[in-house]
């Protein structure tokens, strides 16, 4: 599997926030409650999801509704042709989920 990111800590008053390969690791689990049949394990982070996986738009909607359920991101529509790789993803949700504590 390609990793194109690296993990760089970053402190806040509420403990580690989310990094580039965190970010990735719930796009992940969001693609594997949407897509369970996939294998995800070869997914390269360079070439469009749709290129990869059986993803309709329904399948794309959910996992713009995922982001804002579980991250309260919001992503409006004319910024969806930034979600098309993983690479695309993590860097467009960067700045967007930079103040999300992670779980630990």
């Amino acid at each position: 599997m390609k990793q194109v990111f690296r993990a760089v800590e970053t402190m806040s008053a509420r403990g580690f926030l989310m990094t580039g390969v965190e970010i990735r690791q719930a796009v992940l689990e969001i693609l594997e409650r949407i897509a369970p049949d996939e294998d995800l394990s070869g997914l390269d982070d360079a070439v469009a999801f749709r290129e990869q996986m059986e993803l309709d738009s329904m399948d794309f909607l959910d996992i713009v509704m995922e982001l804002r359920k579980g991250y309260r991101v919001q992503i409006p529509e004319e910024d969806y042709h930034n979600l098309n790789t993983m690479q695309s993803t993590v860097e467009y949700l960067t700045p967007k989920m930079k103040d999300v504590p992670v779980a630990g």
